[in-house]
């Protein structure tokens, strides 16, 4: 199900003004306002919130809105500007957020999220950070997400809300009847003369004859009608920098199975090889793009761990996305777009035998498993600088750089840790003599070989946990081995002389491989 996100942004041209020129230090700003040249005369093209709650509204001329509020900071309107602040910040949106991205102009922009959301959690957390970060710029922004762009488009304006607007999947019809004729992306005129003709709601408008409206408006208007429905296309045309290494592929009659897909994929991973070899770069992020015939426009996209112009590797990551993509009728041409690049060096090209002797490639083993199970699901085990073992374990991203410190090659842990450490019953004679026996989760272990205790006093100076409340307790480790053959990591609470330092309770806290 395709699944588009809609952003607008109610008091854009002022607020980009705003950006520009920052806010007077002196305390709250001026109304602000911009204005266009007409026919001898300025009049106002955009309005912020202040000016608004004056009164003021666009098409109105500079004098009277100077005759209501004689404060008020009238600027030159920029449209070209406007347009082009949408573009980078549709760019900076498809960076985080969505391979299929667009301005929506004059005071939007679009994002196709199908098959995105779930890198965020949900669509609502989606939202809700791109919100915040736009928010946290200082611009004001509605967002809805709807199964069609021009549900988006209509619910995140004629909803207004500072919370992300989610129209449920399968509810676009719900959602639309209840707006206004103007949700509908329609000239005003237009609009006003429905309301005149006692079309408020678009519901009203659903239930009506076509053939009497059609021919009186044309047929814009109910093109708008179905594409906000779903019944046409309404296919969200993406941007892209003009310096992203990026390659297409025409067919020559449209394709829908997996190997003729596939078979595309490559061509592209070797033509965007040979872009990205000339600058001396490779992919971190790659992008395909699927143009199909009902115009519909899926997108797919793969991460690596490190920078990469490798053939094989590349078409490999892509074609396992295949089955999350729906060819529909046929897919008369693909995209593949590197939409995150790094500088790559020359690789050495060796011989068969040496590849043989190389080993596993382990960033190739990571992208296959990033992109399958997502980048938060991989990671490795770091050390971390502290006293106690369950705070001595950190994670880091799989193919991060090695950590500056190692673990002591004279103070063994255990392969597997229990957290929390559980209790145990220990048979042993106080204060320094190691365990002879204990009994774990109802069964009884005899031990036959010991090493220890390795004594840990805790990190007292933590504001929080067991340390923070008895800050006298300590720890005494020690390694055994069960007649069995089993190797256990076994403390006990306290010093066994002083009754301050702990209960003398006994812990399991892991087992050696």
């Amino acid at each position: 199900m395709r699944r588009v996100a809609s952003v607008f942004f109610p008091t854009w041209p002022t607020d980009r003004v705003r950006r520009k020129t920052g806010t007077p230090p002196e305390g709250e700003p001026l109304p602000l306002v911009t204005a266009l040249p007409e026919h001898g005369r300025r009049v106002i093209a955009a309005v912020d919130g202040a000016a608004r709650r004056l009164g003021i509204l666009p098409g109105m001329t500079v004098t009277r809105a100077r005759s209501l509020a004689p404060e008020i900071e009238v600027v030159d309107a920029d449209p070209d500007g406007d347009l082009e602040g949408l573009r980078r910040l549709a760019l900076w949106a498809g960076r985080l957020y969505s391979p299929v991205v667009a301005p929506d102009p004059p005071d939007g922009i679009w994002m196709d999220i199908t098959g995105c959301a779930h890198l965020f959690e949900g669509e609502v957390p989606l939202l809700k950070d791109i919100m915040r970060r736009i928010a946290g710029s200082g611009m004001a922004c509605q967002g809805a997400i709807a199964d069609t762009a021009g549900c988006a488009h209509a619910v995140a304006r004629f909803v207004p809300s500072r919370r992300p607007n989610i129209v449920e999947a399968g509810q676009t019809r719900k959602a639309m009847s209840i707006l206004p004729v103007a949700a509908l992306r329609i000239e005003p005129g237009v609009a006003d003369e429905l309301r005149r003709m006692g079309f408020e709601r678009i519901e009203q408008l659903i239930a009506a004859p076509r053939a009497p409206l059609a021919k009186r408006f044309g047929r814009q208007l109910y093109k708008r009608l179905d594409q906000a429905m779903g019944q046409i296309p309404e296919p969200i045309d993406p941007i892209f920098p003009i310096d992203m290494p990026r390659v297409r592929r025409g067919l020559l009659e449209p394709v829908g199975t997996a190997d003729a897909i596939a078979q595309v994929i490559g061509d592209l991973s070797a033509d965007i090889a040979a872009v990205m070899t000339k600058s001396g770069i490779g992919a971190r992020r790659l992008d395909l793009h699927f143009e199909r015939v009902d115009g519909h426009r899926p997108a797919v996209r793969v991460g690596t761990a490190k920078p990469t112009r490798d053939v094989r590797h590349m078409t490999k990551l892509l074609s396992q996305k295949i089955e999350t993509v729906d060819p529909g009728l046929g897919i008369e041409a693909m995209s593949l777009v590197a939409s995150l690049v790094q500088p790559m060096g020359a690789t050495q090209i060796g011989t068969t035998l040496q590849s043989d002797r190389r080993g596993p490639d382990l960033p190739s083993i990571v992208d296959t498993l990033a992109n399958r199970f997502g980048a938060r699901a991989l990671y490795r085990a770091i050390p971390r600088e502290s006293a106690m073992p369950e705070r001595e374990v950190g994670v880091t991203p799989a193919m991060s750089a090695p950590a500056t410190i190692a673990w002591a090659d004279d103070l063994p842990r255990p392969a597997r840790t229990i957290e929390p450490p559980e209790r145990v019953d220990v048979m042993a004679a106080l204060p320094d003599s190691p365990p002879a026996m204990f009994v774990w989760r109802g069964r009884r272990y005899r031990i036959t070989q010991a090493d220890g205790p390795e004594r840990l006093h805790g990190e007292w100076w933590r504001e929080a946990g067991h340390e923070a409340d008895t800050p006298l307790a300590v720890r005494d480790y020690f390694q055994v081995e069960t007649e069995k053959g089993g190797r256990y990591w076994l403390f006990r609470l306290g010093d066994g002389e002083n009754p301050a330092t702990g209960p003398m309770r006994w812990f399991i806290h892991g087992a050696f491989a």
